[in-house]
């Protein structure tokens, strides 16, 4: 298998806000120091949980610069350097490369329909500017791109694209990966309410925002499949299951701003237009959490 730095629940932090509007770095710092002593196996910032898009250049750098220096190596960090063009993901990408990430992550996003022609030059342009492995992100709900299987399969032929996050909710694309790449490759569930399935199917990890609110139970799956305990593994997803397809339903920065609320950590703000969760939604997502403990 080629240079693959994650396995295990890859945890995604939020990005967190104050009162006027501003990346609240230190708040970034404590909520992200509970995703490692709660025993994640890596961190991704800058993903949906992280509200990537809504973020300026200088916000993103601040990020990747304040977690690195908040692991100090302790696990893994993978940083999502997307953008629309080839040459902001280049940069972003290279800047996460001399800060010190094991590898970044990317996915096409579009505001034109791209060909998977101009997709694979997107990620060849970037492999060749860097050393680092690199993840390709299939989410189309949020990138606006659907990567096929045949399309994934011919990305993984870049050098140093060596990991595949898969987030469409079909686990038989996961299934396809498996049986025609075998152990050459390695695939990522970014599919919350998936995560046993995807598991079965073959996956090397989780990448998921759960830990920020039930890490021992993110990690107890985990461990469970590896110690192939099925039953086990089952019991443990299914006291999760209501909770990770909320996340779904709602929306990641929303729902871990109200659990961690919730569970009376402070959260800072959301960056408008995201707004906070309703009444009556905060009050369902506390019965969720508490039939969970």
């Amino acid at each position: 298998m080629k240079n693959v730095p994650f396995k295990g629940v890859i945890a995604y932090p939020i990005t967190p806000f104050d009162e006027n509007d501003k990346v609240d770095i230190n708040l970034y710092k404590v909520l992200l120091e509970k995703l490692i002593v709660t025993e994640a196996h890596g961190v991704a910032p800058l993903g949906s949980a992280g509200v990537m898009p809504y973020l300026s250049d200088a916000e993103k750098e601040e990020i990747t610069e304040a977690t690195i220096k908040q692991v100090d190596g302790r696990i893994p960090v993978l940083v999502g350097v997307s953008n629309l063009t080839t040459a902001k993901t280049i940069e972003h990408a290279i800047f996460a490369e001399k800060a010190g990430a094991a590898a970044v992550m990317i996915i096409p996003m579009s505001y034109w329909k791209l060909t998977d022609e101009e997709i694979i030059q997107h990620y060849d342009a970037v492999a060749s500017k860097i050393s680092i492995p690199i993840m390709a992100y299939n989410n189309p709900a949020t990138g606006g791109v659907d990567m096929s299987p045949t399309l994934l399969k011919k990305l993984l032929k870049i050098p140093n694209v060596t990991m595949i996050k898969e987030s469409t909710g079909d686990v038989q694309r996961m299934h396809y990966l498996k049986k025609e790449l075998g152990d050459e490759v390695s695939f990522y569930n970014g599919s919350n309410p998936l995560a046993l399935a995807a598991f079965a199917a073959g996956a090397t990890g989780w990448c998921t925002t759960a830990p920020n609110l039930i890490p021992k139970l993110n990690v107890d799956l985990y461990n469970a499949i590896e110690n192939n305990d099925l039953e086990e593994a089952q019991k443990i997803f299914y006291k999760q299951v209501n909770l990770l397809k909320f996340m779904v339903n709602k929306g990641l920065p929303r729902v871990i701003k109200a659990g961690l609320e919730i569970q009376g950590k402070y959260a800072g703000y959301l960056r408008s237009p995201l707004k906070p969760l309703s009444d009556s939604e905060t009050e369902e997502l506390k019965m969720i959490l508490k039939n969970i403990e």
